[in-house]
């Protein structure tokens, strides 16, 4: 009696496998824009304008002006990408001239006010160029799985997340868009994931979670039961550990996403 007890699990496990998911979750930052976590591309583009430094000297001060914008709830709603950007950039200096290495701090001191809004205006138009520009690829991508899925956003943000993905054309395509700032929950708090697929009305075992952060996108979603996919483009962040199981697959960039046989 037990084996024939036993052999249902299986075929469960079978048919969900064959079935696939109904619907696909995203992060947007180093997901749907770029495969590249936003501090190394805006390190990239300080570098371009001509100021160097290193990954670990610019880390505080990404570290710090992100946590401020998270902390003005409302302050940011009304922004586009290149208004945040502005804001990010203005308190990632404010950082660099106050505790920054002593070359950046004499270095900026040094450019003056003028100088230092030039090199600011040049580190915001690349970073938001190099967006609009990764948004554009990763909207043709959506456009090819849309009518298969049902298609999610779920990021930490700065409560303007909508505002971006309408400028990139993407509203249409999108049929939740979570902004952790709007919610008051930030990954990897599962509730943030649950609400998702409450709004898309699919089980977790319905859904794949798409991020570029194991700990913040496919661990939680991979302990509700949804399909995890990590965009491994080599920029691993601290808490990246290696969790067994997690995640499912992993890709170099998005379009790989096309290629996958559910």
């Amino acid at each position: 009696m037990g084996p024939f007890w036993s052999a249902p699990a299986p075929v469960v496990t079978l048919l969900h496998e064959v079935t696939g998911p109904r619907a696909i979750l995203f992060d947007f930052g180093g997901t749907l824009d770029l495969a590249s976590h936003w501090l190394d591309r805006f390190l990239g583009c300080y570098r371009a304008a001509g100021l160097e430094l290193h990954r670990e000297e610019f880390d505080k001060a990404f570290t710090d002006a992100t946590r401020l914008g998270y902390a003005q709830p409302g302050s940011l709603n009304s922004l586009g990408l290149a208004g945040l950007t502005e804001f990010l950039v203005g308190k990632q200096f404010e950082y660099l001239q106050a505790a920054g290495p002593d070359a950046v701090r004499e270095s900026l001191e040094q450019m003056g006010r003028e100088g230092r809004a030039r090199l600011a205006g040049l580190i915001v138009g690349d970073f938001v160029e190099q967006t609009f520009a990764g948004l554009k690829r990763s909207r043709r991508i959506l456009e090819e799985l849309k009518p298969r899925f049902k298609l999610g956003v779920v990021s930490n943000f700065y409560g303007n997340l909508e505002i971006v993905l309408a400028e990139a054309r993407m509203e249409k395509l999108i049929d939740v868009a979570l902004d952790s700032t709007r919610v008051g929950i930030f990954k990897p708090d599962p509730r943030i994931f649950e609400l998702a697929l409450a709004r898309l009305q699919v089980a977790a075992r319905e859904a794949a979670m798409v991020g570029d952060s194991l700990a913040k996108d496919c661990v939680p979603a991979h302990r509700l039961g949804m399909r995890t996919i990590l965009i491994d483009a080599g920029n691993r962040g601290p808490k990246d550990v290696e969790t067994p199981g997690v995640p499912d697959r992993k890709i170099g960039s998005l379009d790989e996403l096309l290629a996958i046989r559910w």
